[in-house]
């Protein structure tokens, strides 16, 4: 009889025991959901649309509609998506050209770049493949809206000797393209802490079915194309 009576006991202590291991978990999941390092990070909400998304839609996507007569509004030409394409044959001889790409494109564009990779050996360029050779970067959203705005308001007034985009640069699908031949004339870029001057491809795609569409609706948001028939355009030929 004694012997039993003392193995209730055990049992009571080993759940006493385990009462405490449930408490302790529980207070450190506590822990953890307040400020521990699992915890959510925070969301930041944004209070306001970009500048140039809220000028589309008061102003420029009535005008569209007005302009080509669009009986659907989801017929009205809109942007997609702005890709970044920075090309770098050079870095197959000098790595670090590729980590200096990588953080330039990181702050032009505020979103981190992918490494792009070679498919294929080409003997000419001394090229083989798995090879990296440049970066590029897609934007969406708040962060292709800012970088438009960004690029037509400050970057190309910065170019030197401009005269003006071609207005042809459009692949007959609505999609433009721009080449830029200097990082340097985004503001972000710190002209004593670059390396080497780098060029890049910007590729602005949009729901436009016809070039004429999304010509428009680039004119509308400020890219600055040349006018034919203008003194400037008649310079830039000369």
């Amino acid at each position: 009889m004694a012997k039993q009576e003392n193995k209730g006991g055990g049992q009571a202590k080993a759940k006493a025991k385990g009462g405490g291991q449930a408490k302790a978990k529980g207070g450190k999941g506590k822990g953890k959901g307040k400020g521990g390092k699992n915890a959510p990070a925070p969301t930041y909400k944004r209070e306001k649309l970009p500048r140039l998304r809220q000028k589309y839609q008061d102003d420029i996507a009535p005008k569209l509609r007005e302009e080509f007569k669009f009986d659907n509004v989801m017929e009205i030409p809109r942007l997609v998506k702005i890709s970044l394409n920075m090309g770098l044959g050079e870095a197959t001889q000098n790595p670090k050209l590729l980590e200096s790409a990588v953080e330039e494109l990181r702050v032009i564009a505020g979103q981190a770049p992918v490494v792009c990779i070679a498919k294929k050996d080409i003997a000419t360029f001394k090229l083989r493949k798995g090879q990296k050779i440049g970066v590029m970067v897609t934007l969406r959203h708040h962060h292709m809206w800012e970088f438009l705005d960004r690029l037509v308001s400050i970057a190309l007034p910065r170019v030197r000797d401009f005269r003006g985009v071609s207005p042809k640069a459009f692949d007959g699908r609505g999609n433009f393209s721009l080449g830029i031949k200097e990082q340097i004339i985004f503001p972000e870029i710190d002209y004593d802490k670059i390396d080497s001057v780098k060029g890049m491809n910007i590729s602005i795609v949009t729901t436009a079915k016809q070039d004429e569409h999304a010509r428009s609706l680039l004119r509308h948001l400020g890219m600055p194309f040349r006018q034919a028939g203008s003194q400037v355009a008649q310079g830039a030929q000369a």
